[in-house]
């Protein structure tokens, strides 16, 4: 089920794909931000639910990283998909392609798209403010650990796939606080692209560092798995568990 605008604050909006648009702040005045929403089966108002917020891959779209969302599950999680300001043309299949490659003035932009999506989500749906986890893809990963480790108090956890950290910055600045986050990382072993010795690498410095962190490797190269998307449902889930015990 696919719909074009966002739906009205019904009881019950029903299942599916919703594009809507951030409005960028009065200070930035530019054009707003496409923002790409999927709704879980059955949604209930009354439940507060965990919040994915999916952060494509070079080359990618928020529309094309969002389709994973129904195949990671369709009842546990309401998911945002975001779409990196630097468009790179058309893709041989003819769908745009963008990236999140930025200058130091355009991150900044790219933080408050973050946060101010998060926040109209969060406005016309029930989310969960300390279940809010980051899933990055290629180098949306990258971001993703950026964003999580920059403001830990703001998100539960990171979710890197076939990802991996800038390499020469300074992820753990605030260690304390990143102490809190939950990392999973999902790598491909035969990823030429980012090679799995670098998620190897970041592994072990987060291990070191004291964070809480998992990591899975899968029989494919840098593309996404299923058994990914099974182990992030897991993964979440076993959290909210252990925080009802």
């Amino acid at each position: 089920m696919t719909h074009t605008d966002l739906p009205a604050l019904l009881s019950r909006p029903a299942e599916g794909f919703y594009t809507s648009e951030v409005p960028a702040s009065q200070e930035r005045r530019g054009d707003g931000w496409p923002l790409r929403t999927f709704l879980p089966t059955g949604y209930e108002p009354n439940y507060p639910y965990p919040l994915l917020v999916f952060l494509h891959g070079h080359g990618g779209s928020e529309e094309q990283i969002l389709r994973l969302a129904p195949q990671l599950s369709r009842r546990n999680y309401i998911c945002i998909g975001l779409r990196g300001p630097r468009s790179l043309g058309l893709r041989d299949n003819g769908y745009p392609a963008y990236s999140w490659e930025s200058d130091e003035e355009s991150s900044s932009g790219i933080e408050e798209y973050v946060f101010r999506a998060i926040e109209q989500t969060r406005r016309h749906y029930h989310v969960h403010s300390e279940r809010i986890y980051l899933a990055g893809y290629h180098e949306g990963a990258t971001l993703a650990y950026r964003l999580g480790m920059t403001y830990p108090e703001r998100f539960a956890g990171i979710i890197s796939l076939n990802g991996a950290l800038a390499r020469g910055g300074r992820p753990l600045l605030r260690l304390p606080e990143v102490r809190r986050l939950r990392i999973l990382i999902g790598h491909g072993v035969a990823n030429t692209v980012v090679p799995l010795e670098m998620a190897r690498q970041d592994f072990r410095l987060l291990y070191t560092a004291g964070l809480s962190i998992r990591m899975h490797t899968y029989a494919v190269n840098h593309d996404i798995h299923l058994d990914m998307l099974r182990d992030i449902n897991r993964w979440v889930m076993q959290a909210i568990n252990d925080e009802d015990l």
